[in-house]
């Protein structure tokens, strides 16, 4: 995989081409990325597979026309081929008054931070194929399993690296690793199957194998013996397995973007309270070996630490310079890329922060209700929204998690979501969104 020095070297390159033929602006992304796991199942090698791939992306500007294009071939003629098609698309582009790269004075300078994202101890191939064994048997150990999906471990490579022709010029690296299993409880009609995982920069920073198969194991043995319930509105609580993801639609609805294009059930609330005023939601783009940090962002601004909500209401819109342009508001550091294409938006690492209850508090004074543990279906309108999903989960009596549930849905509105909901204080920092186990009252549950 090539190193930083190559790939700043290959965005310079196409930069001053894209100048010289005539681009009044232009930006270049490099991407570069390897990669390896191991599969196992029923104690069996399964598969053994090794990825390496390179890119880099050119986006032109040509008055306030833009386009862009990718290229993985790295030779001379063909950066001057992908300068030649860029300049000619863009061209023929629709004017955008909104379009264009961040403006200069507001670029990250001096040196990106260290945030320890690499970890120079690859694992071999071996190591990798002894973990997910680890993981499968501590899986199949459990009682109750009856067969196995398989275990998984891996170890991957990333380096990304921005040019722009205006002076920013910085790459930086990261590893990610990480251990799967998944495993099946019961036979027939009445099988289950459930799964744990976790990933990390840092393979010392991931929890015991065994643990994983373990935790698997037991998570799809308690499935076993689901059924339907009454439908009726009652108190929700997620998981917080599941939780991140109501945190992942306020996400998507703080999006500039969405907001540009009227897409959000936010608009016209950035003034309300939206939660508790004890609720805080923070985001942390330099959070050392987190697994969503970054120095900068796909437009060359340095990220910084922020409160996404704070006493109960959004700081404002997350966006790139197009979304910043087109609603007046400031540039927030939250531009995303993949190798080519114009900035999205997105997040860095973020956190709901713990409430002041146990778990256990937090469900004691609930006489009928849900534990959700996993979640289907992709019913959540960000436009208006409304939020529908099928779930998988547990019955809350009289203030205890009892039996299994299954084939049900749960309903509500985001907005009324937020309001209603309460965090416990067993938060973990795991992933790249991290929320401890959250209490929504007033959901409608749908059964039999």
């Amino acid at each position: 995989m090539i190193d930083q020095d190559a790939a700043l070297e290959r965005c310079e390159g196409l930069i001053k081409l894209a100048k010289a033929k005539g681009a009044d602006a232009a930006d270049a992304m490099a991407r570069a990325e390897s990669s390896e796991s191991v599969s196992v199942r029923l104690g069996e090698l399964e598969d053994v597979e090794r990825s390496e791939g390179e890119s880099i992306g050119l986006r032109v500007f040509v008055g306030s026309r833009s386009a862009s294009i990718q290229t993985s071939d790295f030779s001379s003629s063909s950066f001057e081929t992908l300068v030649e098609r860029a300049l000619d698309m863009a061209r023929l582009a629709p004017e955008d008054e909104f379009a264009g790269l961040a403006p200069e004075d507001q670029l990250s300078s001096g040196t990106a931070p260290d945030l320890d994202m690499v970890d120079a101890n690859e694992p071999s191939p071996q190591e990798l194929r002894d973990d997910a064994w680890a993981a499968e048997d501590a899986a199949r150990a459990v009682e109750g399993v009856s067969n196995s999906n398989g275990g998984g471990a891996s170890f991957g490579r990333s380096l990304a690296a921005l040019v722009t022709s205006h002076g920013f010029a910085h790459a930086y690296e990261a590893t990610s690793c990480g251990i799967s299993a998944s495993v099946v409880a019961g036979e027939g009609s009445g099988m289950e199957t459930d799964y744990e995982y976790r990933t990390a920069r840092h393979r010392e920073d991931l929890p015991d194998v065994s643990w994983i198969g373990t935790e698997a194991g037991r998570r799809t043995v308690a499935r076993l013996g689901a059924g339907s319930m009454a439908s009726k509105a009652m108190p929700v609580v997620f998981d917080p397995r599941v939780g991140s993801g109501v945190i992942g639609h306020l996400l998507g609805a703080m999006s500039g973007g969405a907001a540009a294009r009227k897409s959000t059930f936010l608009l016209g609330k950035e003034e309300e309270q939206l939660f508790d005023s004890a609720i805080r939601i923070l985001e942390e783009p330099l959070l050392m070996r987190g697994q969503r940090s970054r120095p900068f962002d796909a437009e060359g601004l340095a990220c910084r630490s922020r409160a996404l909500v704070e006493n109960g209401r959004t700081f404002g819109w997350m966006t790139n310079a197009a979304a910043a342009r087109q609603l007046n508001a400031p540039m927030t550091g939250h531009a995303s890329s993949g190798a080519s294409g114009a900035p999205g938006i997105s997040s860095s690492n973020v956190h709901l922060e713990a409430g002041a209850v146990s778990v256990a508090d937090l469900i004691a004074d609930i006489d009928e209700g849900l534990f959700v543990t996993d979640l289907s279906g992709q019913g959540v309108n960000i436009v208006t929204g409304d939020y529908s999903r099928g779930a998988f989960g547990f019955r809350i009596e009289k203030g205890e998690i009892t039996t299994p549930v299954s084939e049900i849905t749960i309903a509500g509105n985001l907005a009324d979501m937020f309001r209603a909901l309460t965090p416990a204080n067993d938060l973990e920092m795991i992933r790249g969104v991290n929320v401890p186990t959250l209490r929504v009252d007033g959901m409608t549950v749908a059964g039999e």
